[in-house]
């Protein structure tokens, strides 16, 4: 079947779309890069022409809040409003493991019109909500630096690899829409403090990681349970040892 990847030329988007054609699906990798633009409705329809799934892996180019929400917005009405019009029949997308406990930050906002967007565009829907990648480990260290420290909190979470991530968008892609939402995370539950101080000594940076319970998580505060997938959630198998060792940060 034909199945657009919405982002698909990004680091979830490239690893689904080669996922997908290795069993024989007609992919199409949808991108401003490849003249499709879900915010200016650019290309949309035509790259959207015959497919029966859509996966929405498009994230908001800026992170200040009013620009993250207009996107999250403008792109999921003019996404469902293409989609209606080819006859999609299943709308995949990627979100984030509590989500809806991280209203504070502007980002997650913006996630949540997202989600409201899908869940009543009368279009059969699966939403993947997944914990913090390993790739993103770097971007959690810069937003707690404070010089030569890196201000975190100690609150667990339990990240995932984005190879897990990509098999695991690729299988509900190919499933029957469960409209509603599934979770997948990582092997392994730890503090974000302890394993961020681990990445740093493993990329031989020097700074320190100070744990701090009050320090914010992207503009929200964050406890033991925030980030934490519930009990029936798929598990990636690729724990940090084996994505460290495969990763081209600690090269």
């Amino acid at each position: 079947m034909k199945i657009v990847v919405v982002g698909g030329t990004g680091l979830i988007g490239s690893k689904v779309v080669g996922i997908l054609g290795s069993k024989g699906h007609d992919v199409v990798a949808a991108s401003p890069a490849s003249g499709v633009n879900t915010v200016t409705g650019e290309g949309l329809a035509q790259a959207l022409e015959g497919s029966s799934v859509v996966v929405d892996l498009a994230n908001s180019p800026s992170f200040k809040d009013e620009d993250v929400l207009e996107f999250f917005a403008t792109s999921g009405r003019n996404l469902f409003e293409v989609e209606k019009a080819a006859g999609v029949g299943h709308h995949v997308a990627l979100s984030v493991v509590g989500t809806d406990r991280l209203s504070q930050s502007g980002y997650f906002r913006g996630k949540i019109v997202q989600e409201k967007l899908i869940r009543e565009s009368g279009i059969p829907y699966t939403i993947i909500h997944s914990t913090q990648f390993f790739e993103f480990l770097g971007g959690i260290a810069h937003s707690g630096s404070e010089g030569e420290t890196i201000r975190l909190s100690p609150a667990f979470f339990q990240p995932i690899s984005s190879d897990d991530v990509a098999a695991a968008v690729a299988n509900y892609t190919l499933a029957q829409p469960q409209n509603g939402v599934v979770e997948i995370a990582g092997p392994e539950r730890v503090r974000m403090s302890h394993l961020v101080q681990r990445y740093l000594k493993a990329i031989l940076d020097s700074r320190k990681v100070v744990e701090d319970a009050q320090a914010s998580y992207f503009g929200a505060q964050i406890d033991d349970d925030t980030l934490m997938p519930g009990a029936g959630a798929h598990l990636g198998s690729i724990g940090f040892d084996a994505w460290l060792a495969r990763s081209t940060v600690s090269k």
